[in-house]
C-alpha cells in the first residue's frame, strides 16, 4: 500500500538522484550512494519508516 505521495515522492527522487549523481561525479565520497534509499522509496511510493511511524503523505482514496 502506498504511503508516499505527491511532492514527497518528487523530492525523494530528486534528492536521491542528486546524491548518487554527485557521488558518481566525485563530488561526494562513497556515503553519497545512500541516495539509493530516497530514490527507491520515491519510485516505489512506499516508505518503511513511514509505516513504522504511522505516517502517510499519500492522499486518501475516496
Amino acid at each position: 500500500m502506498a504511503n508516499v505521495g505527491g511532492i514527497d515522492k518528487t523530492l525523494r527522487i530528486v534528492a536521491g538522484a542528486g546524491l548518487i549523481g554527485a557521488t558518481v561525479a566525485g563530488l561526494l565520497p562513497a556515503w553519497g550512494y545512500i541516495g539509493i534509499v530516497p530514490l527507491a522509496t520515491g519510485l516505489i511510493g512506499w516508505c518503511p519508516a513511514y509505516t513504522l511511524l504511522g505516517m502517510n503523505s499519500c492522499p486518501s482514496k475516496k
